[in-house]
C-alpha cells in the first residue's frame, strides 16, 4: 500500500533552506487544531492540547489506513501571537496565544474526524479532546526558514527573517508560525530542527 507523506508534497514548506530566508506561497490546507494561551514550556494546557492532537491524529492514521489509504502523520505546528505583534517577544512567552495543529491529508473529512474523536473517548479519552477542531488555514504570501537548535534560542533566526522580509520590500501580517520537525524527547537540543515562518504582504 502506497503511504502518502505530505512534507513530500508540500517539500518547499517542510524542508526550505537553513542557510538562506525563502518567500513561499502557502496554500489552503485543512488541520486538527486546539487553541489556547500561555508560555508553551510551562502551560498545562498546550501539554494536554500536543496530546490530544497526537491521538486524534493517529486515530485518523489508522482509520484511513484500514479503508485503504495510508500516510504519515505530519509534525505538530504553532501559531504564536499577541494581541499587538509589534509587542510580540520571545522573553514573554506567557503573553503569547497559540493553535497547536497537525495538517492533515485532503481526502479526509469531517465525519472521519468525528469518528476518529469517538473512538478516542471510547479509549484514552485525554483531557483537551473536545477543544479539538478541523479548519482549513489559507496562510498565503510568506517567508520561511528552517532553524537548528534550542527552541529558546529562536529570536536571531527570527530577527533575521524580518530583515530579509523588509528588504524584499514586505510587510509583517498575521501570526508567526512554527513547524516542530524534531521530536525534543529523543533529540538533543542542539539538533531540533523548526521550520520558521512568517506571513507578510507587499509593503
Amino acid at each position: 500500500m502506497p503511504k502518502l507523506d505530505l512534507k513530500k508534497e508540500f517539500r518547499e514548506l517542510y524542508a526550505p533552506s537553513a542557510k538562506t530566508c525563502s518567500v513561499v506561497d502557502v496554500p489552503e490546507l485543512r488541520f486538527l487544531m486546539v487553541d489556547g494561551a500561555g508560555d508553551p514550556n510551562t502551560a498545562q494546557a498546550y501539554r494536554e492540547a500536543v496530546e490530544a492532537l497526537y491521538g486524534v491524529s493517529y486515530t485518523l492514521k489508522f482509520l484511513s489506513k484500514a479503508q485503504g489509504t495510508d500516510y504519515v502523520v505530519m509534525p505538530l505546528e504553532g501559531l504564536w501571537w499577541v494581541d499587538d505583534m509589534t509587542e510580540f517577544s520571545m522573553e514573554d512567552k506567557a503573553a503569547w496565544s497559540w493553535t497547536a495543529m497537525i495538517a492533515q491529508p485532503a481526502h479526509l473529512t469531517e465525519a472521519d474526524v468525528e469518528a476518529a474523536i469517538d473512538q478516542l473517548r471510547d479509549g484514552k479519552n485525554p483531557t483537551a479532546l473536545d477543544q479539538v477542531h478541523f479548519d482549513s488555514y489559507a496562510e498565503g504570501l510568506s517567508v520561511q526558514i528552517l532553524y537548528f537548535g534550542p527552541y529558546a534560542d529562536e529570536a536571531p533566526t527570527i530577527g533575521r527573517l524580518h530583515e530579509f522580509a523588509a528588504d524584499s520590500g514586505y510587510a509583517l501580517r498575521g501570526k508567526h508560525h512554527e513547524i516542530y520537525l524534531s521530536d525534543p524527547r529523543r533529540t538533543a537540543p542542539e539538533r531540533l530542527k523548526t521550520v520558521i515562518r512568517q506571513p507578510v504582504e507587499v509593503s
